[in-house]
């Protein structure tokens, strides 16, 4: 999607709270030696994120998209309504 679409936020309050939670899940997922991403957020509440390190192509990663990282942001942003991983 090019960078002037008006249906993705890459700044701005809603997007700087997600960033902040992903930042706090992320030591937890560095710490099994991959990371992730906040890639954007539509304004629909999509969060789209890139998982990189051991993270890709690991069985797990989506446990951790669907119980770490949307279950935590969907809990602290009410906005977040759905949680993708994009590659």
């Amino acid at each position: 999607m090019p960078d002037s679409d008006p249906t993705i936020l890459r700044h701005g309050e809603l997007f700087e709270r997600v960033r902040r939670v992903i930042d706090l899940i992320r030591p937890a997922v560095q710490a099994d030696g991959g990371d992730l991403e906040l890639v954007e957020l539509t304004t629909t509440g999509i969060v789209r994120i890139r998982f990189h390190g051991a993270c890709v192509g690991c069985p797990s990663s989506e446990m951790t998209l669907q119980m770490g990282v949307e279950r935590n942001l969907r809990q602290h942003i009410p906005e977040v309504k759905r949680v993708e991983a994009t590659p």
